[in-house]
């Protein structure tokens, strides 16, 4: 994994290094207004950080690929992830504090993280699994081109009843006339 720049933030690789500062950024309570919680101590991510620097599933069937959000400031924003399958598919997710929410971070990570995937990783197709009433992420995953799932693609993906899923293939990137 290497360190990937944006214009308006810098995204590395995580490490367990960046625990610390990460549970704060992980512990605003608006992050889970949809799923999830925060996590329950420093220590608990930091042995979740350690698990993730394998960058690997232990049966050795996915790629993990995780980066913390960086702006130019040295400030910690949030995180955006990767489970690249055998299949050429990539699950990705994202979570930023929400005092960065709606300032175009979010949008230049995550389009960061696909173009990654897509060049270093040969994702053909990107998914995302949220809870249907997240209308912030929907909205953020309209903007990058992502459509809903087919019934399929959903199940395949495991996705819950009271879940979305989004897709978006790989831009072509074939120059072939």
């Amino acid at each position: 994994m290497r360190t990937l720049d944006t214009a308006i933030c810098t995204l590395e690789p995580q490490t367990v290094a960046h625990a610390r500062e990460m549970f704060a950024v992980l512990s605003d309570p608006a992050i889970y207004e949809f799923e999830n919680e925060p996590p329950v101590s420093e220590q608990w991510l930091s042995e979740r950080f350690a698990r993730l620097e394998r960058r690997t599933s232990t049966d050795g069937q996915q790629l993990w690929l995780n980066w913390v959000v960086r702006l130019p400031s040295g400030e910690l924003t949030g995180y955006v992830q990767a489970t690249v399958l055998r299949s050429g598919a990539a699950l990705v997710a994202y979570e930023l504090g929400s005092r960065f929410w709606r300032k175009g971070i979010g949008r230049s990570a995550v389009s960061a993280l696909l173009d990654e995937l897509q060049s270093r990783y040969g994702v053909h197709l990107f998914a995302a699994v949220l809870k249907s009433a997240n209308f912030r992420s929907l909205a953020l995953l309209h903007s990058l081109g992502f459509r809903p799932a087919s019934p399929a693609q959903a199940i395949e993906f495991g996705a819950d009843p009271d879940e979305t899923t989004m897709v978006k293939p790989a831009a072509c990137t074939d120059n072939a006339a």
